[in-house]
């Protein structure tokens, strides 16, 4: 892992060096197919792999078929993330969905429940105007950067998210969007399946309640990462304004997220600050050009998301 370039671009001979398109989608991923089993020990080794040169996909179908061709696997869907999206098709996403001022910071998907994706496949259709790169970073390097004191004590306590989501009548994330259905029980037997604890609140809202792990070990590598989201999560991660819009009409244990130590207790801001420092440092910015494909071993790397102008379509499928 020492010296591991992030991402790895690989070239794929999908354009001419005046970058005119000079072979279909279909035969350009025909050529990465080829090269399946190369490309994904390059990603056991990297984190991460920016496929760039084809061109730019027709549909979020077309995208889907490489994904499962590539992978091997079926596409898994974002039912119960914390994260609006817009589902384009079967497995195929829209790139988080927050307001372009805002920058996302590095974390690896669904690190905050028990079941998460093992690769994402990142998908560049359009393009932002200005900024909206993504961010990459190596989640090994992370683990090894943050205090050690810092460490121990989330490894120890380990880290409780909490979730609130509305019902349908507010502003914000609901329920109905976050759990991809209408139906109350469905959402029961999602999170008793998860092991998620649930409440419904008499406004009809919800709120999820999950402890889990600061770190995980990489099942294939053996190697252990940093894998929370307890700074994304905390009230000290969102801005000023925000913060004090937030706190004239709620409480902070009414605010969308939080987090805290699994004792109940709560995380010093200084160690979150810190942490969001390392985090700032491993972020080796991705500047998207139509027709890229970035791939991510979503426990070796972690990523995020630059404040952008301009349209930017970003697909997600992940696997």
């Amino acid at each position: 892992m020492q010296g591991t370039t992030i991402p790895l671009v690989v070239e794929t001979n999908g354009r001419s060096s005046s970058g005119a398109s000079r072979q279909s989608t279909d035969a350009c991923f025909a050529h990465l197919l080829d090269e399946r089993e190369l490309l994904q020990r390059l990603l056991l080794e990297h984190g991460a792999l920016l496929l760039r040169g084809c061109p730019v996909v027709n549909s979020p179908a077309e995208f889907a078929h490489f994904v499962r061709e590539f992978s091997g696997k079926s596409l898994l869907d974002y039912a119960g993330g914390a994260s609006p999206r817009v589902r384009l098709g079967e497995g195929v996403y829209t790139s988080t969905e927050y307001p372009s001022r805002y920058a996302l910071s590095l974390h690896n998907e669904l690190s905050y429940t028990s079941e998460w994706p093992e690769h994402l496949f990142f998908c560049c259709v359009t393009p932002a105007e200005t900024g909206g790169e993504t961010p990459v970073g190596d989640s090994r390097a992370i683990l090894k950067k943050i205090d050690a004191r810092i460490v121990s004590e989330f490894k120890r306590k380990k880290i409780k998210y909490v979730r609130n989501l509305h019902g349908g009548a507010g502003t914000g994330y609901s329920w109905q969007e976050a759990f991809e259905t209408e139906d109350r029980a469905a959402v029961e037997r999602f999170c008793r399946a998860r092991r998620i604890s649930y409440a419904w609140r008499p406004d009809g809202g919800l709120t999820l309640t999950e402890t889990r792990p600061s770190t995980a070990v990489h099942p294939l590598t053996g190697e252990e990462v940093w894998f929370n989201q307890a700074d994304g999560f905390h009230p000290s991660a969102l801005d000023e304004e925000t913060y004090s819009a937030l706190r004239s009409t709620m409480t902070e244990e009414e605010f969308r997220l939080n987090s805290y130590f699994g004792d109940g207790s709560s995380i010093d801001p200084a160690a979150l600050a810190h942490v969001r420092a390392v985090l700032r440092e491993a972020s080796v910015p991705v500047p998207w050009q139509a027709g890229d494909i970035l791939v991510l071993d979503n426990m070796l790397a972690a990523h995020g998301r630059m404040p952008f102008k301009g349209a930017r379509k970003i697909l997600l499928a992940m696997t």
